[in-house]
């Protein structure tokens, strides 16, 4: 038999497919600034061509990147098969703003790039470097369908451009031979022999666990409960509400330091930094759309990775999700963060995260064709009014071809009733906040921005209180 390639994907990467409809478009994004300096070309625009040969000779490192989709015939299930006709300019694009260039067109832009969903027949990724930005900078803005990853393999995607060396440059790649495809016998036949399989392989996998980290914990009782019971209750807020294609994005930036140490003050984490601004920027913006805050049941669904050590920076999605309620009738920053502290503690302890993982296993023993209506209908009964999502990115700078990385802000997809999605990034010294919003939905959203900088700023000055407090008590 003739050698040929394929890799399957998980029901969790396929649910990212299934609930893209037109309107809900399942990619994951940044937007990333740079110095633009190093990367002057002689007639003082980008130099294009020297960016793109350097792509060209770094794709080896991410196969996927010349990979597409195809399908098991009769089945449904979809697999990954290297695409005979890759072309890199398809995919690595070059446009430029229009004076003055300066961020809020920078914003619109990204925005509508962000409202286009991929061609399903070609790899699933693009990147579009942006000339013309304000103070000699570039951007680049980075797309990936969410089926090829998650938060962490995202980031995985986006850093392979950048490191730490300001004078690292590349040599010409090895030369690319794409792996033949299977015929749809052989796929038919893998497919219902891994489907014999898969059962058996599942259970040795829970009972020996996968070591480390959440991955390969046997979920609780209550956490199943949790999950299953998750689309129970809830309050319909202004931001649930069917979205249309178009979206805006917007973006702030925090410092990481003071955001740690606010949570370290309160026996917290970051996210939960993170969630209390976020109650407290939502309380004045609902407020403002007609909405009492003080009997709102919110919640925020918080994307936990449940990736086993060794798996790192591995492409596919392995993650599971934790559901917060916010606290918006507090109107204290400081009492808000401490409930928000308690709160995300006993989820943790519930093994609400370890069921989700348990159940997106489960859910690849269940025949594609039932999948699909299920989390198409899933996305829409999900228990949460929005996604919040923290990714940890790299605390040194970043370089591309000598040009340093200054600003870099990511991009949750949104799903069909939800208008909103907030995601962060910690990079060098900052944390870095983009909002994904529906274009019409949302029409204030730098509104909502505006507010996140007040509420850190009023918890900020609530934590510096207490310590001043403390230390004039010892």
């Amino acid at each position: 038999m003739a050698y040929s390639h394929y890799e399957r994907l998980s029901a969790m990467d396929m649910s990212f497919l299934a609930m893209e409809d037109g309107r809900a478009h399942m990619h994951i994004a940044s937007v990333a600034i740079f110095e633009a300096g190093p990367l002057r070309g002689p007639d003082g625009g980008l130099d294009f061509e020297r960016i793109f040969a350097f792509i060209d000779a770094r794709l080896h490192r991410i196969p996927r990147l010349r990979q597409r989709l195809a399908w098991v015939p009769g089945i449904g299930q979809p697999v990954w098969v290297d695409d005979a006709d890759f072309n890199l300019r398809f995919h690595v694009r070059h446009t430029a703003l229009p004076a003055p260039g300066d961020v809020r067109q920078l914003k619109r832009l990204a925005g509508r790039v962000l409202s286009q969903e991929f061609d399903r027949g070609k790899p699933l990724w693009e990147d579009w470097f942006v000339d013309g930005l304000e103070g000699d900078r570039f951007a680049l803005i980075s797309k990936v369908h969410h089926c090829m990853a998650d938060g962490i393999a995202g980031l995985a995607i986006a850093n392979m451009l950048v490191g730490p060396d300001s004078n690292y440059e590349n040599g010409p790649g090895p030369q690319w031979i794409p792996r033949p495809a299977p015929g749809g016998s052989e796929l038919l036949v893998d497919e219902l022999w891994h489907r014999v399989k898969a059962p058996l392989s599942l259970l040795t996998s829970a009972l020996r666990g996968r070591g480390g980290g959440t991955a390969g914990a046997l979920p609780s009782v209550a956490g199943l409960r949790d999950i299953v019971g998750g689309g129970l209750g809830g309050s319909t807020t202004p931001l649930n509400v069917s979205i249309g294609p178009h979206r805006r994005f917007d973006w702030t930036r925090t410092s990481f330091d003071e955001v740690h140490e606010i949570g370290s003050s309160a026996g917290g984490t970051v996210n939960d930094v993170v969630l209390a601004v976020v109650a407290g920027a939502l309380r004045p913006f609902l407020r403002r759309r007609g909405l009492s805050v003080d009997g709102l049941d919110l919640r925020v669904m918080i994307p936990v990775s449940v990736r086993a050590d060794g798996d790192g920076e591995a492409l596919g999605n392995r993650v599971s999700s934790l559901f917060v309620p916010l606290p918006l009738a507090e109107r204290d920053p400081w009492k808000r963060l401490v409930r928000i502290v308690e709160t995300t503690r006993d989820l943790k302890a519930s093994g609400q995260s370890g069921a989700g993982d348990a159940l997106g296993q489960l859910a690849d023993l269940v025949p594609p064709w039932l999948l699909g209506p299920f989390f198409r209908r899933g996305s829409r009964a999900t228990p949460a009014n929005l996604v919040v999502t923290n990714v940890p990115g790299i605390r040194m700078p970043l370089y591309l071809l000598g040009a340093r990385q200054l600003e870099t802000y990511p991009v949750v997809p949104l799903i069909s009733n939800q208008a909103l999605g907030i995601a962060l990034l910690s990079y060098d010294d900052g944390l870095f906040w983009g909002f994904n919003a529906d274009w019409d939905v949302v029409p204030d959203l730098h509104e909502l921005v505006e507010h996140v900088d007040v509420a850190f700023e009023e918890l900020r000055d609530a934590s510096r209180a207490r310590e001043g407090a403390g230390s004039a008590g010892a």
